[in-house]
């Protein structure tokens, strides 16, 4: 099957059979991954750029080497070393890269939606690397295909998301995907760190992360926003990881073969203590294996549907 868009803006807009293909050609990818010799012709004679007007390094590298391993040609662009930082607009740039025979274009935009703007203008396929508070699409399907390679199954499974979903766009695009595809997610965090209306999406919502935890299958850490704590929404950096840090005596609550994931990086003894990150449960370094995996599968399908129709 083909994915209906030609870009990936975000699992809002993804069917579970979209998303469940996406997570088998990521299978299939991380066979080459585990291999001596990564490197596969897929990708041949196309064009992967990314424009990052953030700061970025797991997701930044993992689509840089994803095009690699695939043998296309990629090129980055910084917003701060660029014409961006001359004032050129979104819109500009991307008609720019779009007129050099660029077939896909991989965006990160502190503005939610931004990735959308774009993908209206340009031929391009475009892949939403994280905008704004919205979405970031590419962390969650690494999640998720994390979760079914180590259960099997998503369906059922209890998921619980610990710390600030407000302002995480990675709980959000894991919230559109987990439930899609069956599973039970319930969050936790301090109320001030809580969309109001959250219920409405099928997640239920807990104050204390001791509810959230209680037989969890799956249990995901947020990476608190050191700068976020500025604006007052819970009082310290101490008091957060008092009632909502992840520990060893904490974890107990969850099942007993319970999985930890962080999109990383870890605020150690914050989010989660050391023994939880680096205890047998936790598959943080797996998630970032897992990330160039599905990357090169998103990549591989967008481009085998170059020429279609765009559907946006």
């Amino acid at each position: 099957m083909n994915l209906k868009s030609k870009d990936l803006l975000g699992l809002k807009d993804l069917t579970a059979q979209e998303i469940g293909h996406i997570l088998a050609t990521a299978k299939t990818m991380k066979v080459v991954l585990t291999t001596n010799n990564k490197k596969t012709p897929h990708l041949q004679g196309k064009s992967i750029v990314t424009l990052f007007y953030e700061n970025s390094t797991r997701t930044r590298l993992s689509f840089e080497l994803a095009s690699k391993y695939m043998s296309a040609s990629s090129a980055n662009i910084s917003a701060s070393g660029s014409s961006v930082a001359k004032g050129e607009t979104l819109i500009d740039t991307g008609r720019t890269i779009d007129r050099m025979g660029t077939d896909i274009i991989v965006i990160r935009h502190p503005m939610s939606g931004a990735p959308h703007l774009l993908a209206r203008n340009v031929n391009a396929s475009v892949i939403n690397a994280g905008d704004g508070m919205n979405e970031h699409p590419t962390q969650a399907l690494l999640d998720i295909f994390t979760i079914l390679e180590k259960k099997g199954k998503l369906e059922g499974l209890k998921i619980a998301i610990i710390g600030d979903i407000y302002h995480s766009r990675v709980a959000r695009s894991n919230i559109w995907g987990l439930t899609k595809m069956g599973a039970e997610v319930s969050v936790a965090g301090p109320s001030t760190l809580i969309p109001p209306g959250l219920e409405k999406t099928g997640v239920k919502v807990f104050t204390t992360v001791q509810e959230a935890l209680l037989d969890a299958d799956v249990v995901m850490g947020l990476r608190i926003q050191l700068e976020r704590q500025k604006k007052g929404l819970f009082p310290s950096i101490r008091e957060y990881a008092r009632f909502f840090g992840l520990d060893e005596k904490r974890l107990k609550l969850a099942k007993e073969d319970a999985l930890v994931l962080h999109p990383g990086p870890v605020n150690r003894g914050v989010e989660l203590s050391s023994g939880v990150t680096d205890s047998e449960h936790s598959l943080i370094n797996e998630q970032v294996t897992n990330g160039v995996a599905v990357r090169m599968a998103l990549l591989y399908l967008l481009t085998r549907r170059s020429g279609n129709e765009n559907t946006n």
